[in-house]
């Protein structure tokens, strides 16, 4: 789980981070960042449709999804800007897995395309 500082929550925020910034695209799922109004901390959301599989599919990708944030925000590389939001929305095939290694290398495209 997340801490809380960095769950993104409201749905306005989804879709003004979904409407603006950077996004990438992997086989398994979709990134959206935007730079954010403060310098807070980065802050992270995540969409996993039906399309993707039933609830234990779906709740097991979202996991599989908030581990590699996880892991991204614990390393100390400092490529997450402060104060950025950021939506995944995770495709049909990450039910397939491979998910979390899609997250890392596209959270580094994104926010090389952020600076």
């Amino acid at each position: 789980m997340l801490p809380a500082q960095h769950r993104l929550t409201a749905a306005d925020d989804f879709r003004r981070t979904i409407r603006s910034g950077a996004k990438t695209v992997t086989p398994t799922v979709i990134i959206h960042c935007a730079n954010g109004e403060s310098a807070g901390p980065a802050r992270f959301g995540i969409t996993v449709s039906k399309a993707v599989g039933g609830s234990v599919i779906r709740h097991r990708v979202a996991r599989q999804i908030r581990h590699a944030i996880a892991e991204v925000l614990n390393s100390d590389s400092g490529s997450i800007p402060a104060g950025s939001r950021w939506v995944f929305r995770a495709l049909p095939q990450a039910a397939g897995g491979g998910v979390a290694t899609d997250v890392r290398i596209a959270m580094a495209r994104t926010a090389e395309k952020m600076k």
